[in-house]
């Protein structure tokens, strides 16, 4: 499947680094199986269906609970990322970022176009 979920020790500079094409931030999932952003659960299935058999690689990043992700400290919001909104969704080529689509109405109404370009 060509959809993966990161290691959480997994430092932020080596994601730059993955064979994967595309990584995606993502809120922590809650208790309830959940994830606690709802925009990333309004494009939660749209990525599955993008990044399905037949589509390219993604790594999944959780960016921790929403304490985590509201402070200012948060790794993701540092360097080389600079998060300011989840999801989030990488692309990557030879080390570098080469595209960014952010929050759910860019993620749907782009991702299709973003992952085949």
């Amino acid at each position: 499947m060509p959809l993966y979920e990161a290691d959480g020790s997994i430092d932020p500079y080596t994601l730059k680094t993955v064979p994967e094409k595309f990584v995606i931030f993502y809120s922590s999932i809650e208790h309830d199986g959940k994830m606690w952003c709802p925009d990333c659960r309004a494009v939660e299935e749209l990525v599955k269906d993008a990044f399905s058999d037949s589509g390219p690689e993604a790594l999944i990043v959780y960016v921790g609970n929403k304490a985590q992700w509201k402070c200012s400290t948060n790794a993701y919001r540092q360097k080389p990322w600079t998060l300011t909104s989840i999801p989030t969704i990488v692309r990557i080529q030879d080390g570098q970022e080469i595209g960014r689509l952010t929050d759910d109405s860019g993620i749907i109404e782009g991702l299709k176009e973003f992952v085949k370009a």
